[in-house]
């Protein structure tokens, strides 16, 4: 994606200064008391997790309360060597040519008399891109600040640059099925007046957009790794949703009730223009751009209905020029009334356009599903989910698509997924609806280091049930063809596809487009009820999980686990007993339990049934 047109790159490279030991007020309010800055922490971090082929795939997860208590008992600011305020942390690419001479680090105390981390009370959409490439990631963030609920996850709003304040913050992002906390220092990369050189706010003294950009850059290694990117990958890492992309050339009939349930449902949606050489083009649009989609309005005219869309530049500025811009006469169109609530005369990268533009000039619609049923008839169901990782190994695992030869496609990892029909609609004929994601890990701990492997999945039907452990064998592919296969093999973070299926026993198949490649992954499968096994693998048959569990749900699954010794005193939880669990491990106040909150209560349930035995 593109960064900013108007920023001259400059000839000579930038110095970097690491900033002074003390917190310096140059806004002409009072002076602080000077804090020291905290030694590095040894001995307390827990390594990322390790991949066999290319080391730690995830930065270090570091104590975020151990840290923050040991500033605070020491009277001094916190500094992540792990991601120091060094060119390291910048990268060593083609982003250092836009830096400026002399980029310095400093602390939001240091640039602003009044810093705040976060307010209530100011206009959502206030950040502004810096020259990173970064839109796809700017646009994504956008969408989220849409969802208090949802950006709360993400962004703990308990933090700020008084009440316990040690220079030290913490944010959470999605991350191959598990929320990972990152921890960062504040110290942020300004220019010599001050100014940020990255993400920054149009109220100069917020900055939690910076410092989410910050701890965003070090989950993937880099600034310099967060150039260029789909706007579907960090709205996955801001959620853990489910996304769908819409080929706006070929965009369905009812687009315009799809963008309608997403609109007023639990989504976050982005899109993106056309792939280019022009920056900026003459109707005001940028080439290969991440906007986010803000709103939608059906308005009467007076020739009829006009169907629009509103959107958001991540740059703060630069927007549409054509009709129902904010210059436009097609405003003239409307009632007083209308105009007055929908047209906003400010060069703040918003503005509106009809959903015929928005087709013509946009090449994809991102729309990412917190739950797959919300752009369906069947919204108000209950979903089931499963996860499973499993990994590409060259020599065992790594077997490429159907077309390399047939003797090495059947090594891939192999799923048996039985589909069936929920007790409320079994007289039902019409198929199930299964949305399968498919994400691969990275193969390297900096995001941009080593180029995506191109894959795919391939779905089969089993004509019989199959109970055998072992893997289908190279004849069972020359004999049957794929129910559903890639029409091409995309070399994108995730791969998603919905499919509607008869109640059944399926053979799901994940594989490279090349033989050899290696490679871990993520299955996700979505249905209304469904269980999954890996063939060949020594794991057992896994259920659908329900993504929030109430109190009911968690009381029906208690009850109906095996517990060794107690096959007898049925029920062992009481409705009652699972309300008092529910509340005390309940810390966002939803009324559910996450899947993660869940798999934790499973855990210490096992420990303790196994430290009761005799």
């Amino acid at each position: 994606m593109s960064s900013r047109p108007w920023k001259k790159a400059p000839a000579h490279p930038p110095v970097f200064d690491s900033g002074t030991d003390t917190i310096r007020e140059d806004c002409g309010a009072t002076a602080r008391p000077a804090m020291s800055l905290c030694p590095p922490l040894r001995g307390r971090w827990k390594l990322g997790w390790k991949d066999s082929m290319q080391g730690s795939l995830h930065p270090p997860q570091q104590n975020y309360e151990a840290l923050l208590d040991r500033c605070l008992r020491n009277h001094c600011l916190f500094e992540d060597s792990s991601f120091p305020a060094t060119q390291s942390s910048i990268g060593s690419g083609a982003l250092l040519q836009k830096l400026p001479r002399r980029l310095r680090w400093r602390r939001p105390p240091e640039l602003h008399s009044n810093p705040q981390f976060y307010s209530t009370e100011t206009k959502r959409l206030d950040l502004c891109q810096g020259v990173v490439g970064d839109c796809w990631f700017l646009a994504a963030l956008q969408a989220l600040t849409l969802h208090q609920d949802i950006m709360n996850r993400v962004v703990p709003l308990d933090q700020s640059f008084t009440e316990n304040y040690a220079g030290i913050f913490r944010f959470w992002f999605w991350h191959f099925g598990k929320w990972l906390s990152v921890v960062i220092d504040d110290r942020l990369p300004v220019n010599e007046t001050g100014q940020l050189v990255f993400v920054s706010s149009t109220y100069k003294n917020l900055f939690w957009g910076a410092l989410l950009e910050k701890a965003y850059a070090k989950l993937c290694g880099s600034y310099e790794d967060l150039q260029f990117g789909q706007v579907s990958e960090a709205l996955v890492d801001f959620t853990g949703g489910v996304t769908m992309t819409i080929n706006l050339s070929e965009a369905p009939g009812n687009l315009w009730h799809t963008l309608t349930q997403a609109t007023y449902s639990r989504t976050l949606i982005g899109c993106q223009t056309h792939l280019g050489k022009e920056g900026v083009l003459k109707n005001g649009l940028v080439d290969g751009h991440a906007y986010t989609l803000t709103g939608i309005r059906k308005v009467t005219c007076t020739y009829g209905p006009e169907y629009l869309v509103k959107l958001r530049n991540p740059w703060g500025k630069v927007e549409w020029r054509g009709d129902w811009s904010d210059s436009s006469s097609t405003w003239e169109l409307l009632s007083p009334k209308e105009k007055i609530l929908l047209l906003r005369k400010d060069n703040d990268g918003e503005f509106w356009m009809t959903l015929r533009d928005f087709k013509a000039h946009f090449a994809l619609l991102v729309i990412c599903k917190l739950t797959p049923g919300l752009l369906s008839a069947d919204m108000g169901q209950k979903w089931m989910y499963t996860t499973w990782e499993g990994r590409w190994q060259k020599g065992s695992t790594a077997g490429g698509r159907m077309e390399s030869p047939r003797d090495t496609f059947w090594k891939n990892p192999q799923f048996l997924l039985s589909i069936w029909r929920p007790e409320e609609g079994r007289r039902s004929r019409s198929p199930c609806k299964v949305l399968v994601s498919l994400l691969q890990k990275p193969r390297h701990r900096r995001r941009n280091q080593k180029p995506r492997l191109a894959i795919g999945f391939f779905l089969f039907r089993m004509s019989k049930f199959y109970e055998d452990q072992r893997k289908l064998p190279p004849e069972f592919f020359w004999r049957n063809a794929p129910l559903s296969g890639p029409e091409v093999f995309l070399t994108e973070r995730e791969v998603t596809r919905e499919l509607w299926l008869e109640p059944g026993t399926y053979l799901l198949v994940p594989c490279t487009s090349e033989a050899h490649k290696e490679a871990e992954f993520l299955l996700r499968l979505f249905s209304r009820k469904h269980t999954l096994r890996e063939l060949g693998s020594s794991s057992s048959v896994v259920f659908s999980k329900y993504p929030e569990i109430n109190a009911v749900e968690l009381w029906k699954i208690l009850n109906h686990m095996t517990w060794p010794g107690l096959a007898n005193a049925w029920p062992i939880f009481s409705l009652d007993s699972c309300q008092r669990i529910l509340a005390l491990l309940d810390l966002d106040v939803s009324g559910t339990l996450s899947v993660q909150e869940f798999r934790g209560l499973w855990k210490r349930l096992l420990c303790h049934q196994m430290s009761s035995k005799p």
